[in-house]
């Protein structure tokens, strides 16, 4: 029995025989070309064909998958029709004199090895999304027949990674489970698993190699482990845990459409975090009240340039519309400290997460703002949508933000453009100067969201991005715990709610005392929407109160009541 260890995409627990995805064998040789104008032709219409064919996919997809997951094959079109993409294989074919099938591999390379260079896992991400283009193209080019493999009963499939047009062969009903070399929480394949489901781990190296095709394997998606030709005492434990789920998921799934109310009736809302729009799928399924977090930067990072207001406008428009009337809090955009975005041309700094980021950002370059904000207010007449600002630490940011507002909506209303007047304007609270000015900040807002990553970052001083001070990182310290309950208390005082939409919002273990602090919202992941409803109807939070009082006064309320 070999066991290998990966990151879990998601929970569950799969067993069955190894597939490992079989792609066409391909050799590109470097070819010497006298008549680069043929050439040049012959790349132009196999790009042509690709594009056609990308459309064709889109509608599929739509079909299989739904409108949020078919997006990826937009993009993809997109990218097949980008200028630097397509003058980098012109370029190669003129200048070198090489056959189109060699430029666009060797393009497909260079670009690969540009966006698995970047630290941003989704742009790393993008490497597989020009790879899949180019095997299109080459496909094109050489007149290569697509044939995806067929499989008599349902298997478990193994691959190095897969690209979005390689997960859309797959019968779904024939996938037990996904294992794969490489990859990302942001690759196709994990958004694959999670819209289907089903068990996945990824990441599980080389060791994970197609020697082991046909092998028997389970996966064990809980705890991000394949066991390969498990003994009988491996499978008897998996088939238990797997039993021990599926009942599990039945009783969770009887919540769906249950109120999330405490034993002593209290009414807590539980949205859903999202980061794309190929989410939104998963917050409906998981019976999300709303979306709580609604990361815009996504249309920035996928980008080769500034979306426009059109672009950003349809993706707000489509998550509003897709929730139908319930509530969706779209925060601004958010780039800067870990999430890069190359076209934004910004300096580097020392200290990132620190720096120029965020609000900063949409502040000292408004018309990029404006865009935004165009964007969703016009969105806003088309659901229940409500607009955040990120990295928020004084009045006078929100008077800036407000006066542009201002400016965006008289410019609507001349141009005859429909929004709502009533959108309700938020802000994340992510520093320890917000925090303890919550107060002040409370008067010009209509609801807080507590940004719990970014808030023991900076109470703390310590980078969370840095794996070395894990063992020093503490999100249940005591100064960041007084600091959510001093930003719930001033919310109150003030008239407007509070909820949590970092990590701690989905830790089970912390319901309870943010329940006794009178936390109003909770905004997770879809996959632990069910589980905080369970946790919040088993709890009175008169009583949790009562004990944290109990057992917390001096370290949370000070002695006082």
């Amino acid at each position: 029995m070999v066991i290998l260890k990966g990151k879990s995409v998601f929970g569950g627990i799969a067993a069955g025989k190894i597939r490992f995805f079989r792609r066409k064998e391909r050799s590109v040789k470097r070819l010497h070309i006298t008549d680069t104008e043929r050439e040049v032709s012959r790349f132009e219409q196999a790009r042509q064909e690709g594009i056609r064919q990308l459309e064709q996919l889109y509608d599929q997809a739509v079909r299989d998958v739904g409108e949020a997951n078919a997006a990826i094959f937009e993009v993809h079109r997109l990218m097949m029709e980008d200028l630097d993409y397509r003058d980098s294989v012109v370029h190669m074919i003129t200048s070198q004199q090489v056959n189109a099938e060699f430029a666009v591999a060797a393009a497909a390379d260079n670009f690969a090895a540009i966006f698995s260079s970047m630290e941003d896992a989704y742009m790393q991400g993008r490497a597989a999304d020009v790879k899949d283009i180019s095997e299109r193209l080459l496909d094109i080019l050489t007149g290569a027949a697509e044939k995806a493999d067929e499989d008599e009963e349902p298997v478990i499939i193994g691959a190095d990674d897969l690209v979005p047009s390689e997960t859309l062969q797959l019968d779904q009903d024939m996938v037990l489970g996904f294992a794969t070399m490489y990859g990302s929480a942001n690759s196709h394949t994990a958004i694959l698993a999670r819209t289907m489901n089903i068990p996945a781990v990824i990441g599980l190296g080389e060791a994970f190699s197609q020697d082991y095709d046909g092998h028997m394997a389970v996966i064990d998606g809980f705890e991000g482990l394949v066991y390969i030709d498990p003994d009988e005492k491996v499978l008897e434990k998996m088939k238990e845990r797997q039993e021990e789920a599926r009942r599990r998921r039945e009783l969770l799934i009887r919540l769906k459409g249950q109120e999330n109310i405490t034993l002593d009736g209290r009414r807590i809302q539980v949205y859903a975090n999202i980061g794309h729009i190929s989410d939104l799928g998963a917050a409906i399924q998981n019976d999300a009240q709303g979306i709580g977090l609604f990361r815009s930067e996504f249309l920035y990072l996928e980008s080769r340039d500034y979306p426009d207001e059109e672009q950003q406008f349809q993706a707000y428009r489509k998550v509003a519309e897709g929730m139908g009337g319930k509530k969706v809090i779209i925060r601004t955009l958010d780039i800067g400290a870990d999430k890069t975005v190359p076209y934004f041309r910004l300096k580097p700094e020392e200290n990132p997460a620190m720096g120029l980021r965020a609000i900063r950002i949409c502040l000292t370059r408004p018309d990029i703002f404006r865009t935004q904000l165009r964007a969703l207010y016009r969105a806003s007449a088309f659901g229940n949508l409500s607009i955040m600002f990120p990295m928020i630490i004084s009045v006078d940011e929100i008077r800036q933000i407000k006066e542009i507002i201002g400016q965006v909506k008289e410019e609507l209303r001349e141009e005859q453009v429909p929004f709502r007047e009533d959108v309700e304007l938020g802000i994340m609270i992510e520093t320890p100067a917000a925090a303890v000015n919550s107060g002040i900040l409370a008067q010009e807002v209509d609801f807080f969201s507590i940004g719990t990553n970014d808030l023991t970052q900076y109470t703390l001083a310590i980078d969370r991005q840095n794996a070395s001070l894990e063992e020093f990182y503490d999100p249940y310290h005591p100064a960041v715990l007084k600091l959510i309950r001093t930003t719930v208390e001033q919310a109150h005082a003030h008239g407007i709610w509070c909820g949590i939409c970092g990590e701690l919002g989905g830790d089970l273990k912390m319901t309870e005392l943010f329940l006794a602090m009178g936390v109003d919202e909770l905004s997770v992941s879809p996959a632990l929407i069910l589980d905080l409803r369970e946790k919040i109807r088993e709890t009175d939070a008169g009583k949790a109160r009562e004990k944290m009082l109990a057992k917390c006064r001096d370290l949370l309320y000070d002695g006082k009541e």
